[in-house]
């Protein structure tokens, strides 16, 4: 791999594209690339004014919206480091994640501003609100009053016009730190993930041959959080690094808001964690499939097609119909539904990655993929399984290249754990590989369970079994006194509109433990179901946090 500047590609976008809509807020604002520089270049100013050097870390924490692209990429053009936080983590731990990352400016919206406080932030130089850029907390008087001159500063910097061949990024190298982010997962503990500017430039470079097709005319919806290196890499960077125009949904993605900005934005390229796809199959496809007439026609062999084509067609048009692909990550894919969208030659393809490969390790085209595989290693990247006979039995995922990120940031011991001693990163999940290089992935190390005959348990396969199963929303399989019990969160709304009372529809969830373990290995059977009355705690990824309802 011949490494790149990654600020010097941004630049060189930013030049090519200038007078070209770059970010928009969904039904808000658009920017082009123009003004976006412009914007950035009077960060610049603000960031020399609050004294901040090369390498100072810059926290950013608020939901997605375009000024929070432009401060991103403000920090890094600069020569910080940005240090994206997850709005969704509680105030303390904000407060400690600032401290711990040594962030000297932190962006923020008004929301999450209000949970917070300067006093638990000691060494903060300046406190600016993400949506407005207003100072709401300055260290230094001259900062406050660099705000109010900033538009005469800019002037003088630029007397006579801001000019695309004005633009001078930092110039970074591979190995330099681009980015610290904090890992939000089903462990619970939040470590920061130093990720080198080559692996950023690796999964541009990754991007740009999968997809060629994204240039200056592609859009693409923001609906994953930016603080995510998955919605960070494939939603945004990537796409400004080519022109793109990204629409920020700048509200919560629910799947009606989803599917609307969708049908109007219509993009080129549709990135989504399992959960989304998973719930428009549920909401918007399974209850046509079991109408009656619908069900019959689905056993006669050329009718199916007939009705599977349909069903396509519509999907294909609530997508945006101008879309390349769907590509789904982030979390394990339901077997059903994801059975479901190739049985209909859909064009929905299944990565895998995690945030310390900046995010991506494997991945196949939608047409090459096999079923329940999530593709093949990357370019710039090897992968190992960990077992003796790697084709059957599931081992540890081994990966090493240029995606892998340099550690945890002030943890040497979390570091020197997750990797072997010949110096490949230890995943934490489980998976075997074919003959032909694709990844099948088992489940977590650690989410596995060892059975009472000595056998290895995944609960994400049993899961899987069970989420196929009517009114079941999600589930969790876990290790109870022994035996196995599966918490299952279930369509309330959906029984009641089919006629059943509560009691009723618990004692339905209860039966159908024996239809349920019919489907499972004698190891694997549960012992019992019970019944949640909401949601499990998720995170931003949407996966549930494991670690809340462990018992043993």
């Amino acid at each position: 791999m011949e490494f790149t500047s990654v600020n010097k590609i941004f630049e060189a976008a930013f030049r090519k594209n200038w007078v070209r809509p770059a970010i928009s807020n969904y039904q808000g604002e658009t920017l082009c690339f123009r003004d976006v520089a412009r914007r950035m270049e009077k960060l610049h100013i603000m960031f020399e004014e609050c004294g901040l050097q090369k390498g100072d870390k810059v926290a950013l924490c608020s939901r997605n919206q375009a000024n929070w692209a432009v401060a991103f990429l403000a920090t890094m053009t600069y020569g910080a480091v940005p240090v994206p936080l997850l709005h969704e983590f509680k105030s303390a731990n904000i407060h400690h994640l600032v401290n711990h990352s040594e962030a000297k400016i932190l962006f923020v919206d008004d929301v999450i501003w209000e949970g917070l406080s300067e006093s638990e932030m000691p060494d903060i130089h300046a406190i600016i609100q993400v949506n407005t850029f207003k100072i709401l907390y300055a260290a230094d008087q001259k900062i406050y009053d660099a705000k109010v001159h900033l538009n005469e500063l800019f002037g003088k910097k630029y007397p006579e016009a801001f000019e695309p061949d004005m633009l001078d990024y930092y110039e970074d190298s591979a190995d330099e730190l681009a980015v610290i982010n904090y890992t939000s997962g089903t462990s619970g503990f939040s470590k920061g993930v130093m990720i080198p500017y080559r692996a950023i430039f690796s999964n541009m470079e990754f991007a740009r041959k999968v997809l060629p097709q994204l240039n200056h005319t592609s859009k693409v919806v923001s609906m994953l959080p930016c603080a995510h290196m998955y919605g960070l890499m494939f939603e945004v960077l990537y796409e400004l690094s080519v022109g793109c125009h990204v629409h920020f949904l700048s509200r919560l993605p629910s799947p009606k808001i989803i599917m609307q900005a969708l049908s109007e934005v219509k993009p080129s390229v549709v990135i989504a964690v399992p959960l989304v796809i998973e719930k428009i199959y549920k909401s918007k496809v399974k209850p046509v499939l079991e109408k009656e007439g619908i069900r019959f026609l689905m056993k006669l062999p050329g009718l199916d097609q007939i009705v599977l084509n349909k069903v396509r067609t519509e999907l294909v048009n609530a997508f945006g119909a101008e879309f390349i692909e769907v590509i789904v990550g982030g979390a394990a894919f339901n077997k059903e539904v994801e059975a479901f969208f190739k049985r209909m030659n859909f064009p929905i393809t299944v990565g895998y990655g995690m945030t310390e490969c900046a995010p991506i390790i494997t991945y196949d085209d939608w047409k090459e993929e096999k079923l329940y595989s999530c593709g093949k290693i990357v370019p710039n990247m090897e992968i190992r399984i960990d077992s003796d006979n790697p084709a059957e039995v599931p081992g540890e995922i081994h990966v090493k290249g240029a995606n892998v990120f340099l550690g945890y940031f002030k943890n040497e011991e979390a570091t020197k754990e997750v990797f072997t001693d010949d110096g490949w990163f230890r995943t934490g999940d489980m998976g075997v590989i074919d003959a032909d290089g694709c990844l099948f992935i088992k489940g977590r190390n650690k989410c596995m369970i060892l059975g009472p005959s000595g056998q290895n348990i995944y609960p994400e396969e049993i899961e899987t079994t069970i989420n196929s199963q009517p009114y079941v929303v999600d589930s969790l399989v876990i290790e109870d006194n022994g035996g196995l019990t599966a918490l299952i969160y279930p369509d309330f709304q959906q029984g009641m509109k089919d006629g059943m009372s509560q009691e009723a529809f618990v004692k339905f969830m209860e039966d159908s433990l024996a239809e349920l373990n019919k489907e499972l290995p004698n190891y694997a059977k549960l012992k019992k179901i019970e019944v949640m009355s909401e949601d499990f705690e998720r995170t931003p990824k949407k996966s549930i946090k494991r670690y809340l309802y462990q018992r043993n």
